[in-house]
């Protein structure tokens, strides 16, 4: 018999993008091919879908550890890589994703609900995607992203309008078993259940869940038994029921107790976030077909419809006022179901940027001195970034100058040599020039495909300079002297 597990931490990790590449077309009477390097394909996402025939979260105790397919890198002749293959794991309906810490992330009821829980790595872009007009052979490529790497905690909470309460041994199963084709364990000793059981009950025109779970005793809601381990199964029940055992013959025990003692439990539980109490409305006295538990009948009816309950004399064994239970319950479900809210269609609401968001901080680093630069764009640059290649690097200078990454930095304070942390990499502060802003003079000592010598820059070229530069260039070829026909040589007047 397969065990029931309706808790389990797992591990899952997204693909990694694949890495672009770097490559020049290379064909016989084709000397100028110009790059043609594809780009890297994203990484695999991994998912939780709800499946109706998964009952039970036995899989992922096995398998806690899942991951999603890498992107391929892209190859020469333009070819961008494939993308990773998409990992998806099958929930039960009712399933509650949450973190380590207790934070809810997402709440999985309807049939085919998904959820992206690791997004996968974007794949890098290749040279050909990267040349421009100024670098029209970049000798560099970009990497792809790691996938996310994220643990959480997948809670089944079963999904049921009726949740059958009470002591061990109350008849609890007997009763699920008299109202539904559900069969579960039944037997003469308590704790019989050890999982919920759900059973599909149709009264009249109307058709409800109802479910089972083991037997509660006093500090259930602390621990002991197995209630704590299961109540979380009774949180979405539109109607609670209480199932006392009228022929116990435990000393200490009677109905009016065992009902106080589960109003206590539920209450501890529930807290103030959840009104399980409010739930609790129907009282059903089983094992009436006992003699002496008939007698006790009539006394106990009037206390228990004191408290608000309505009360169910009946005998799960001979079947005794089962029908009656079957419409009553059925009309305090539709009665749940005509108070829901009507469902709003999903709006989607576009907030716009501020005007003052550049889209990164830059904070001093307590810890190690220097400069710390958060913000999603220059993250993702930086670990795009292959620092092994000169030309790379220049790039990423470039795009975090343009950003204006450098001048927010010198606004805090940051002079050359400081301490720079971006993600997961460190590097000194020097300006840099910005590309397309050398001379041909300058252009001409950048070095090889694949190196950059305004790394080794003295010092960062100024506006006025570039204007200057920029004018030189342009200044009109003008004829300083004038030829007459005496200048010519003999024999070509």
């Amino acid at each position: 018999m397969a065990a029931f597990v309706d808790r389990v931490v797992v591990h899952v990790t997204a693909g990694n993008g694949g890495h672009g590449v770097s490559s020049v077309h290379r064909e016989k009477f084709k000397p100028l091919g110009g790059p043609d390097g594809g780009n890297g394909g994203d990484g695999g996402d991994v998912v939780l879908e709800v499946d109706p025939s998964v009952h039970t979260l036995l899989d992922f105790h096995h398998r806690p550890h899942h991951k999603a397919g890498n992107g391929r890198p892209g190859e020469g002749s333009n070819r961008h890589g494939a993308r990773g293959e998409e990992r998806v794991l099958r929930v039960p309906p009712g399933s509650v994703i949450s973190t380590l810490d207790g934070e809810v992330l997402a709440d999985l009821v309807g049939v085919g609900t998904r959820v992206v829980l690791a997004h996968g790595g974007k794949g890098g872009l290749g040279n050909a995607a990267l040349a421009n007009t100024r670098r029209k052979a970049p000798g560099f490529a970009l990497l792809g992203e790691p996938g996310e790497s994220v643990d959480v905690v997948i809670e089944l909470k079963s999904i049921a309008d009726v949740g059958l309460v009470g002591f061990p041994s109350a008849g609890k199963s007997s009763l699920i078993a008299a109202m539904s084709a559900a069969r579960p364990k039944i037997a003469d000793y308590p704790f019989t259940t050890l999982v919920p059981n759900l059973g599909v009950i149709r009264a009249g025109d109307v058709s409800f869940t109802m479910a089972d779970v083991p037997g509660l005793i006093p500090g259930a809601s602390v621990g002991k038994g197995l209630g704590l381990e299961f109540l979380r199964h009774i949180e979405r029940c539109a109607v609670l029921v209480h199932v006392v055992d009228m022929a116990t013959m435990e000393p200490g025990r009677d109905p009016e107790s065992d009902i106080e003692a589960l109003e206590h439990e539920l209450a501890e539980y529930s807290g103030e976030e959840i009104d399980l109490l409010g739930r609790l409305r129907i009282a059903v006295l089983n094992k009436i077909d006992v003699p002496d538990a008939r007698e006790l009948v009539d006394l106990v009816r009037a206390t228990l419809e004191e408290r608000g309950l309505q009360v169910f004399p009946i005998s799960a064994v001979t079947g005794e006022g089962v029908p009656e239970l079957g419409f009553a319950l059925a009309a305090a479900v539709e009665e749940h179901r005509a108070a829901l809210p009507e469902v709003e269609p999903v709006r989607i609401t576009l907030t716009p940027r501020a005007v003052d968001d550049t889209g990164f901080t830059v904070e001093p680093d307590p810890e190690y001195g220097g400069f710390v630069v958060r913000g999603v764009k220059p993250e993702r640059w930086v670990r795009q970034t292959d620092f092994t290649n000169d030309e790379a690097v220049g790039f990423l200078a470039d795009r975090l100058n343009r950003l204006g990454v450098e001048d927010a930095l010198e606004k805090a304070g940051a002079v050359e040599g400081d301490a720079v942390t971006i993600g997961d990499v460190s590097f000194d502060f020097v300006p840099t020039l910005p590309a397309g802003t050398l001379t041909v003079e300058e252009t001409a000592g950048l070095g090889g495909r694949g190196t950059d010598a305004r790394i080794d820059a003295p010092h960062r070229i100024r506006a006025a300079e570039r204007l200057a530069a920029k004018k030189a260039r342009r200044v009109p070829y003008e004829l300083t002297e004038t030829w007459t026909d005496d200048d010519l040589p003999e024999g070509d007047a």
